[in-house]
């Protein structure tokens, strides 16, 4: 069974820069992927606050710039596939794969990040691809000149629905809260365009509606119980994130959302495993502050792996 020093687990920027770390401090590492390099910027149209592009960048320019850095480091190996199972002590854990062999890693990184929540309404499964979506930049072109809604209230969904308004004809901003919760600054620019976007606060999806596609969806408002039927063709839902820790020791200690508890140096409750990037129990999730993670991550496992061979 092969051993690396290193397993990182996702190649979003919290993987891509704890890899990139590791390589150059001489470490063996396995960069385990089961998508493709970039992780949720693929989902993001535009990025304005990352340092170094004034003018801002789109997402897939910054995952393409990003799967460049890692060509032609020595040291990794990259596999495509899910990680099922973790097992082990630190110096000797046992990976398992959906797909290859097993390895031996003497520490693990986990950067996996969380997935779209679901809204829980009847029939969201059986319409998600026929006009229930979790991902405006995918989806928004199959919808141009449409009416659609957009759930939520934190920055993906005010972020989306700008992003939409270019395309689509009307945009219906449903919220279970009687305020945004997400960046002023996008706030401000929602409210720049209230002839396309249309909010309804205080107010949460009922039922959808369609027989094969979606065709419309009816909200009830939480302060007077009174329903509204609305008629579109796409709902995008953004209503939080479910982190992706099931294949993780059941030992290790999360939060009551199921993120990953550390401490400053990324460190989780199991000797040997750390965590970096959205995976973690914090308050800011950000594209800055997952690379930053990700440096954190890997200087703590280098520091680790010189005790283990000491």
């Amino acid at each position: 069974m092969k051993t690396y020093d290193s397993l990182v687990i996702g190649e979003g920027p919290a993987g891509v820069t704890a890899a990139l770390y590791l390589c150059r401090s001489g470490c063996s590492v396995l960069l385990v992927e089961q998508m493709t390099t970039g992780g949720q910027i693929l989902q993001t149209s535009d990025l304005d606050n990352y340092p170094g592009y004034p003018h801002g960048i789109k997402g897939y320019e910054l995952a393409d710039l990003f799967a460049a850095h890692l060509e032609g480091l020595a040291n990794l190996e990259r596999l495509t596939a899910s990680v099922t199972q973790v097992t082990g002590v630190a110096g000797d854990f046992t990976v398992n794969f959906s797909q290859g062999d097993p390895i031996k890693a003497r520490t693990v990184l986990v950067c996996t990040g969380a997935k779209h929540r679901q809204l829980g309404v009847q029939r969201e499964q059986e319409l998600t691809g026929h006009g229930v979506s979790y991902c405006a930049l995918c989806d928004g072109n199959f919808f141009r000149n449409k009416d659609v809604a957009v759930v939520g209230g934190g920055n993906a969904a005010l972020e989306e629905s700008l992003y939409l308004a270019n395309i689509v004809s009307k945009i219906h901003l449903i919220h279970r809260r009687d305020a945004f919760r997400g960046r002023k600054v996008y706030q401000d620019r929602l409210l720049s365009q209230t002839d396309k976007i249309q909010t309804h606060l205080s107010c949460v999806v009922e039922a959808l509606h369609g027989s094969k596609d979606l065709e419309g969806i009816t909200i009830k408002n939480l302060n007077t119980n009174a329903t509204e039927e609305i008629a579109c063709e796409a709902i995008f839902i953004y209503v939080g994130f479910e982190p992706i820790t099931t294949f993780l020791p059941e030992t290790l200690k999360k939060d009551p959302a199921g993120f990953i508890i550390t401490d400053t140096e990324m460190n989780s409750s199991i000797p040997g495993i750390f965590a970096a990037g959205d995976i973690r129990s914090k308050s800011c999730r950000q594209v800055i502050t997952a690379a930053g993670d990700g440096a954190t991550a890997a200087q703590a496992a280098f520091v680790f792996l010189e005790q283990l061979h000491a």
